[in-house]
């Protein structure tokens, strides 16, 4: 692993890329569903931690949604706060550096993760071209 500016500034350009994409998601959803959307935490990391890969998540995961989802709140007893992980070097080697490709990656995998928090399981959102 490199430890210069320059690796540095390519991360954080990621970064601000995502950022961007996500803030544009969140501000084309409907009112109502952007009201619920925007209570996830959504956290922007390299990759999935060691922690993530010895649970079963594929070291190439793009993104991940933890904790409860919305129609878990109907069901009563404590929650754990949704979030949702953008991991954003994966998403760059799956767009193969190519910045326009990366955001729309960014979006698709918002997208989806957000479509976990929303109740719907995976068959769903392959069925409406989320996957």
């Amino acid at each position: 692993m490199r430890h210069n500016g320059r690796m540095d500034s390519d991360w954080k350009a990621r970064v601000r890329m995502a950022d961007a994409e996500v803030k544009t998601v969140l501000r084309s959803l409907p009112a109502d569903l952007r009201e619920e959307a925007e209570r996830v935490i959504v956290l922007l990391e390299k990759r999935p931690s060691a922690k993530l890969v010895g649970e079963g998540i594929a070291d190439d995961t793009m993104g991940l949604f933890e904790g409860d989802n919305l129609l878990a709140g109907e069901a009563g007893g404590e929650l754990m706060p949704p979030r949702i992980l953008l991991f954003i070097d994966n998403i760059w080697d799956e767009a193969e550096g190519d910045a326009d490709v990366f955001r729309e990656e960014v979006r698709v995998t918002f997208v989806h993760e957000i479509g976990h928090y929303l109740g719907y399981e995976e068959d769903d959102l392959i069925e409406r071209d989320l996957e």
